[in-house]
């Protein structure tokens, strides 16, 4: 969604279920916007966001998952 601004005033966004608990190396993602995902760093809640079309990050995720990495 290159330049394209999106609004995220609304978005509900929650971290990775493999993130620590110490509030480190997490990334968060808003998944209740119709067709996209934003992901943002938790650490930054008010920094950038990078907004995926959710048909990619779809496919992301199911890559990462099929390369059976610790913890995913």
């Amino acid at each position: 969604m290159a330049n394209s601004h999106v609004d995220l005033s609304t978005a509900v966004w929650r971290k990775s279920s493999y993130s620590n608990g110490d509030g480190g190396n997490c990334v968060e993602v808003a998944d209740d916007l119709p067709g996209i995902v934003p992901v943002r760093d938790s650490k930054a809640p008010h920094g950038p966001a990078i907004v995926f079309p959710a048909t990619a990050w779809a496919t992301f995720v199911t890559a990462v998952k099929d390369t059976g990495l610790p913890g995913v």
